[in-house]
């Protein structure tokens, strides 16, 4: 006969009776917390004195825990059922609800034969009829080990979709970067150096500030390097894009425009730190050791240095205002940084 809800609430009004009579309590507080858990009767439960912690009432579920029956358990404590370490942080809890006035909840772990569960412990201290300080604590434990776990596994799910997130928007970044690059050299091609030089005309023209642009060719290479045919061209190429890579900041721009002209667009530099920096970095040119099949391969390059507005009052002119100095710096027999002509215009 499958029990209704009518009788299991008679029969825990039965117990609530009997329990009473044989511990003192109040009939009709022990009747409404025994109600009040009616619909989670699924749930371990118990009733403990708080005197000595000895179990004086618990259910199937409670007894379960502990792979006992719950003849087994009344009359013991959890010290004699778990040992003192296991048992310690059941009793400070108990202590502290017995101090509450009202219901108290706490999370507990629970590990017994190496399996580990979390519950919901709601506890309270039951009245008794005459008022005198009360002599049990009735506890309800409520799962939540799958719960916890789902909530775990959906962090974990999410943290993995923002890293793959983050990962496919980095792929697709770098894709985009290396799109917009040359392949021999790394530097940026053409088209996207014209549009961040174009952009750093219009902030520099807004803010009234300088920047420089320098134009780069690659000295002809020395006959010897020239009879060892692509391969070490293509070397001296890959050096020549490290070394313009190293030398610029992250708001900088390298690029190759062509076969052997480059240029370097330094951003909130003038004209004399240009210059200083591009000495440098021809300097850096002229001792960098390339070696293809033991032999070295020397390379120079010619520099020509512009500045806006300085030299130039747009675009077209800094371009042109730069591959004017770097034409000098070739007349002058290449591994050479000139500075271009700074304009005094007519007030």
């Amino acid at each position: 006969m499958t029990e209704t809800p009518q009788s299991m609430l008679a029969e825990l009004a039965d117990r609530s009776r009997e329990l009473a009579a044989a511990h003192g309590l109040s009939d009709g507080a022990l009747g409404a917390v025994l109600l009040a858990i009616v619909e989670r009767l699924d749930a371990p439960f118990a009733i403990k004195d708080i005197a000595n912690g000895r179990y004086v009432h618990v259910n199937s579920r409670m007894a379960a825990l502990y792979s006992r029956s719950p003849e087994e358990l009344l009359g013991h404590t959890d010290v004699d059922l778990l040992g003192p370490e296991l048992a310690a942080p059941l009793r400070n809890a108990e202590q502290a609800a017995v101090a509450q006035p009202l219901a108290h909840t706490i999370e507990h772990r629970f590990e017994r034969e190496r399996q580990r569960r979390e519950f919901n412990i709601t506890r309270v201290a039951l009245p008794t009829a005459d008022g005198s300080p009360p002599r049990h604590l009735c506890s309800v434990w409520i799962e939540t080990t799958t719960a916890q776990l789902r909530e775990s596994q959906l962090a974990k799910a999410l943290q993995q979709l923002e890293q793959q997130q983050v990962a496919m928007e980095t792929l697709r970044r770098d894709t985009q970067d290396q799109a917009l690059r040359d392949n021999v050299t790394g530097l940026y091609q053409r088209i996207h150096f014209d549009d961040q030089l174009r952009r750093e005309v219009d902030l520099s023209s807004r803010e009234h500030r300088e920047f420089a642009l320098v134009s780069i060719a690659l000295d002809p290479l020395p006959e010897a390097v020239r009879a060892q045919g692509t391969a070490a061209r293509g070397r001296v190429l890959e050096a020549l894009g490290r070394l313009l890579r190293g030398n610029t900041r992250a708001m900088d721009a390298s690029c190759r425009l062509d076969e052997d002209h480059f240029a370097i667009l330094l951003s909130g530099v003038g004209l004399a730190t240009a210059h200083s920096r591009m000495e440098g970095l021809r300097r850096q040119c002229a001792t960098q050791i390339v070696v293809l099949d033991g032999k070295d391969l020397g390379f120079t390059v010619s520099m020509g240095v512009a500045s806006f507005p300085h030299t130039a009052h747009s675009q077209e002119e800094l371009m042109q205002a730069a591959d004017l100095a770097l034409e000098e710096a070739q007349r002058r027999g290449g591994n050479h940084v000139t500075l271009a002509s700074i304009r005094f215009d007519a007030a």
